[in-house]
């Protein structure tokens, strides 16, 4: 092993696998494995797949889509801010 990581065994649809992890990251790849089964099992009860490959790629997709609308808030969150900064600035300078 490296200095950089370890091996941690997480357990994915029932199924135990092993995954290079930085240091001091276990704890975070244990919790996305968690996260990524709650979402699989959430696929399962809302629809009529039971196949582990298919609910694994719907879990993927809903979590890709949550992933992509969080970085668009974000990006729209930023812009704001960067508005208002521009405009308390602007009234600063006018106050002087």
């Amino acid at each position: 092993m490296s200095d950089k990581g370890h091996s941690v065994k997480v357990n994915l649809l029932g199924k135990e696998h092993q995954f290079a992890c930085p240091q001091g990251q276990e704890q975070a790849l244990l919790a996305a494995a968690e996260n990524l089964n709650a979402n699989v099992e959430r696929m399962r009860s809302r629809s009529a797949i039971r196949n582990d490959d298919k609910a694994l790629l719907l879990a993927a997709l809903t979590l890709s889509h949550e992933l992509l609308e969080a970085k668009a808030q974000l990006h729209q969150q930023s812009v704001q801010q960067h508005a208002l900064c521009n405009k308390l600035e602007a009234a600063l300078q006018q106050e002087d």
